[in-house]
């Protein structure tokens, strides 16, 4: 079997690029297909902030691919002002979309677990990422796993424009069929196959391991914590906060 190391070093920049072409099918009827329409600003920061950070991975595995570790290492500065843009802009999104969202109780507090917890992940597995910068292969393997708290936003959108079959597949709640279940499915398989091959051949490299926890923790928020009042407390307070 291909050694992990080696994969994540030479083809990191494919896998990035084409979570970014999938990225731009996703969000081409509702953004990128129309940049000029009516999108509110902070919609647009969250997009532009996005698209920055995919173009980033790319070049940097690139970078890390072609040996200019110097000049990886300073391009991924940026990301110390990037990624909190992306994570305000990201609530700030999922507020101003959530309230203007008609929904029954349970499914406004199952979204608002989807969108808001999702930025807190990515946010902890970009932070393990950074800690570890000064090891380039767990730093890799984190970087890599940046991608999957925030997998959904593609999947859900892919499904309805492109798969809507798969709607019939996933659960309901309240008649409405939570069709983010499938992208939790798909990150959750791929994030089991590199912790299994790292398991295999790395045994020592827990990164993928400890991404994985990060990301059913997740799951489990938006699957279950809108049941609870603790959570629809907190997510009635960042409601009840103005726009940043």
């Amino acid at each position: 079997m291909m050694n992990l190391n080696k994969t994540l070093y030479h083809n990191s920049p494919y896998f990035f690029g084409l979570f970014f072409l999938f990225a731009l099918l996703a969000f081409w009827p509702g953004y990128f297909g129309r940049l000029f329409g009516d999108i509110p600003t902070h919609i647009h920061i969250h997009g532009i902030t996005m698209t920055v950070w995919c173009l980033m991975l790319i070049g940097q595995g690139f970078l890390i691919r072609l040996k200019k570790q110097r000049i990886h290492k300073t391009v991924g500065k940026i990301s110390y002002l990037l990624v909190p843009l992306i994570v305000i802009s990201g609530f700030n999104s999922a507020h101003y979309l959530l309230s203007r969202a008609n929904m029954p109780p349970e499914n406004f507090y199952s979204n608002a677990a989807l969108m808001f917890n999702s930025l807190i992940a990515f946010g902890i597995i970009y932070g393990l990422a950074i800690k570890n910068r000064k090891q380039p292969l767990v730093h890799a393997r984190y970087m890599v796993a940046t991608i999957f708290p925030i997998i959904t936003p593609l999947t859900d959108r892919l499904i309805h424009h492109h798969a809507r079959p798969i709607l019939n597949l996933v659960p309901t709640i309240n008649g409405s069929p939570s069709v983010y279940v499938a992208g939790f499915v798909l990150a959750e398989v791929i994030l089991i196959g590199l912790a299994l091959w790292d398991w295999r051949f790395h045994k020592k490299m827990k990164a993928f391991r400890v991404a994985l926890g990060i990301v059913l923790l997740y799951h489990i928020s938006t699957l279950f914590f809108y049941h609870f009042s603790l959570w629809q407390g907190i997510t009635d307070w960042i409601m009840s906060l103005p726009l940043s």
